[in-house]
């Protein structure tokens, strides 16, 4: 069976541009995943994607995900919420185009609605900047959480590029 998807590619071009959101809770803690750890970012993917369709990478061996995540390219950042995890974003920087992708965001459904997904993008967005980086992207669909196109909008990214696709 075939589903119609609406793919968004969105952009940010400036630090200046972020619509910044401060850190919504004290109880909140976002670091840097180092050492590099992928049983995090599988237990992210699966646990976050497994509403969104996010199948790629199920059929990925061992191997596959620690060649992934130990890349210089690919940082992968952890949210946690007093203590528990509570989301993740993963960074890949081009460095040679001097753009960073937002490769895979989110939060664990009991965290969604509580501010924190707005925190965490604008940080996503900070950090990739660090770099001398001038350009920030993303895409997104509508498969999605429903708040996901509106909060890279309200982060002041912009949409580069639409399309329908069939998965």
């Amino acid at each position: 069976m075939t589903e119609e998807v609406e793919r968004n590619y969105l952009e940010i071009n400036s630090i200046k541009d972020l619509n910044e959101v401060i850190k919504p809770n004290k109880d909140c803690s976002l670091n840097l995943l180092e050492p590099a750890n992928f049983q995090l970012n599988k237990f992210f993917y699966k646990n976050i994607g497994k509403k969104h369709k996010w199948t790629d990478r199920l059929i990925w061996a061992e191997a596959q995900w620690i060649d992934y995540v130990s890349s210089k390219k690919v940082r992968t950042y952890i949210l946690k919420y007093q203590n528990d995890l509570a989301g993740f974003f993963e960074l890949i920087f081009h460095s040679n185009e001097k753009e960073v992708e937002i490769a895979y965001f989110g939060l664990l459904e009991e965290f969604q609605n509580k501010k924190l997904g707005s925190y965490l993008l604008s940080q996503a967005i900070k950090i990739s900047f660090k770099n001398k980086t001038n350009r920030v992207w993303v895409h997104t669909c509508s498969l999605d959480h429903k708040n996901a196109l509106k909060n890279y909008i309200a982060r002041g990214m912009k949409i580069f590029k639409s399309e329908t696709i069939l998965i």
